[in-house]
């Protein structure tokens, strides 16, 4: 496993209770991992090292879990070396790493999306802004961890942002039109020709209760989504999922690993918001701790081209729901440092697994080292048990001046979210 946050440690649980798993190693994990896989210190952006303990371990699979190593080619070199990755080549993980070269993809595929215009001069920007209108979407055209999108109503923000995101070296933003209506994620593992879809889920990127505050990398998630059309799954499989992996495969750079579906249920229909090239973080923790199929076996299928041969999956009856613990400040500066204390007594909670992201040992002291520092699943029968299970997880948890949302699932337990059907 390379990469170190909640959702590494989630895949890495996943892969510990598959019986067909033999061991787990992560490059470089975090404490939380290190409960359940021989960490290794290896720069997870560092793709000959990577290949090179691979190798050196003698695995039968990589899994990369972040979008910066796919985009710097460390899924490359892991297969250039003999050794089956799960995680696309560089060149498709550009559905990630450019927004701009996603659009032009999903213009290509007949994929539905946002009108949007790509930007590279703060004056096309500003027309952009008026021709779409507020609210104002500007989206980083690069990787931003999670915070790379503004939406709002301010045109003297959305230009700021946009500036900012310009003044860096080969800077381009692309400006969109405003999508209302609920959002999904889905995500769909590939295998460069086959896909197969897990379970939606839905995420809360804002810091703040009511979806107020600045877009963070995710404060929560939560699924099933009972709110959901029933046809939503195989809708975004035949109009998104399929004719993407079918135009990437296409242009000669095959897609394999799992494609997440950013999407809108809009008044006009479904609409992709973005893709990624990796499993999103929170959904991850919540998607996973529903499936009851081995993990490992169906990640090595997507891995080597075999999807089209794998049992259909099953799924755990329950629902899930998770809550990001995040440090004081974040997702501006986040203040690291401070004890993290109640993990085993959270666990102790039945229904709760803590999962743990910007987390470090000093002196044998558990501490926060990052901005979103733990993750708080709780699992039960429905919505409204697993939210209520994963919020007697967090009460347990201590961090000093700690953030955390409130309102994670409420509207859907609540009844107070709706979509169209398809």
């Amino acid at each position: 496993m390379v990469g170190n946050g909640a959702r590494e440690h989630a895949l890495v649980r996943a892969l510990t209770a598959d019986p067909a798993v033999a061991a787990v190693h992560a490059a470089p994990g975090n404490p939380g991992i290190g409960g359940a896989a021989c960490l290794h210190d290896v720069d997870p952006m560092d793709p000959a090292a990577v290949a090179a303990l691979a190798v050196r371990l003698g695995v039968g699979l990589v899994v990369v879990g972040p979008e910066a190593p796919l985009v710097a080619g460390v899924a490359d070199a892991v297969r250039d070396a003999g050794v089956p990755c799960f995680g696309p080549s560089a060149a498709a993980a550009r559905l990630e790493g450019s927004k701009a070269f996603a659009k032009e993809v999903m213009a290509a595929a007949g994929v539905p999306t946002a009108a949007s215009r790509t930007c590279d001069e703060e004056d096309q920007v500003a027309a952009a802004l008026v021709e779409f209108g507020a609210p104002h979407v500007v989206k980083d055209d690069g990787l931003a961890a999670g915070k790379g999108v503004v939406v709002t109503d301010d045109t003297a923000a959305a230009l700021a942002h946009a500036r900012a995101c310009l003044d860096r070296p080969g800077g381009r933003v692309v400006v969109e039109e405003y999508l209302d209506g609920p959002e999904v994620s889905l995500f769909v593992l590939c295998d460069g020709r086959h896909v197969v879809p897990l379970v939606p889920a839905q995420d809360f990127k804002r810091v703040g209760d009511g979806d107020t505050g600045p877009n963070t990398g995710g404060m929560g998630a939560y699924s099933p989504l009972p709110w959901a059309p029933d046809d939503l799954v195989d809708a975004v499989v035949a109009t998104v999922a399929q004719p993407t992996v079918d135009e990437m495969a296409r242009r000669g750079t095959p897609f394999a690993g799992v494609l997440y579906c950013g999407l809108a249920l809009t008044a006009r229909g479904l609409r992709v918001v973005e893709f990624n090239a990796r499993f999103g973080d929170p959904e991850t923790q919540v998607v996973l701790a529903r499936l009851a199929s081995g993990l490992g076996g169906l990640l090595l299928a997507a891995a080597t081209g075999r999807l089209a041969d794998h049992p259909p999956l099953v799924w755990h009856d329950t629902a899930a729901v998770t809550v990001v613990v995040a440090s004081a400040g974040y997702p501006g500066t986040p203040r690291t440092g401070d004890p993290v204390t109640g993990v085993e007594a959270a666990e102790a909670v039945p229904g709760v697994h803590v999962l743990q992201a910007g987390t470090a040992w000093r002196d044998d002291v558990l501490v926060s080292a990052g901005g979103r520092v733990l993750s708080v699943v709780g699992t039960g029968p429905d919505l409204a048990a697993a939210r209520a299970t994963a919020y007697a997880g967090v009460a347990k948890i201590g961090l000093a001046e700690a953030q955390h949302r409130t309102d994670i699932a409420a509207a859907a337990v609540q009844g107070r979210t709706s979509a169209p059907v398809f």
